[in-house]
C-alpha cells in the first residue's frame, strides 16, 4: 500500500541542512529537551540523511546513516507518530545502507522505542546507559 499523506526522500545536509533542523529541534531539543549543544555533531555534514515530508512539503521526519553503519537521529514530530513514518524512513536508511554493501547496522535507542527497533529485526546487544544528562 502506498500512503500519499508524506514521502521519504534522501536528503544532504550541506542542501537540507534546514528542514533536518526543523525536525530534531522539535523533537529532541524543543519536546524531549536535549542541549541544543549536544545534539549537532560534525558526523551530520558526511552522513547519508533521510526526510519525511507531508503531501505539502513540510518535514516531519529525519534519520541518518553513518558510514560505519550506526543509525541515528531518527526523529518523527509528534503529530505524524504512529502513522507508519519512522518505519517508513527507517526501511528507507536500511536500504541505502544495503546498497551501499553495508552488511551490519546499529543504532542506540531510548527505551521506549526498542519495540519499535526490534519489529524491523534490530536486537539488543547492550547494556542500557544514559546518554544526555
Amino acid at each position: 500500500m502506498i500512503d500519499d499523506r508524506y514521502f521519504i526522500e534522501p536528503a544532504v545536509w550541506s542542501v537540507d541542512a534546514d528542514a533536518l533542523k526543523a525536525v530534531r529541534t522539535e523533537v529532541f531539543i524543543v519536546e524531549q529537551q536535549i542541549p541544543e549543544r549536544e545534539e549537532w555533531d560534525a558526523e551530520d555534514e558526511g552522513a547519508d540523511h533521510a526526510l519525511a515530508r507531508s503531501a505539502d512539503g513540510t518535514p516531519i521526519g529525519t534519520g541518518r546513516l553513518l558510514a560505519d553503519g550506526r543509525i541515528g537521529r531518527m526523529a518523527v514530530v509528534k503529530a505524524w507518530r504512529g502513522q507508519g513514518v519512522g518505519a517508513a524512513l527507517l526501511r528507507h536508511l536500511m536500504e541505502r545502507a544495503a546498497a551501499r554493501g553495508i552488511r551490519r547496522l546499529r543504532l542506540s535507542s531510548q527505551k521506549y522505542a526498542i519495540p519499535f527497533y526490534a519489529q524491523a529485526g534490530f536486537l539488543i546487544d547492550g547494556p542500557e546507559y544514559l546518554d544526555c544528562e
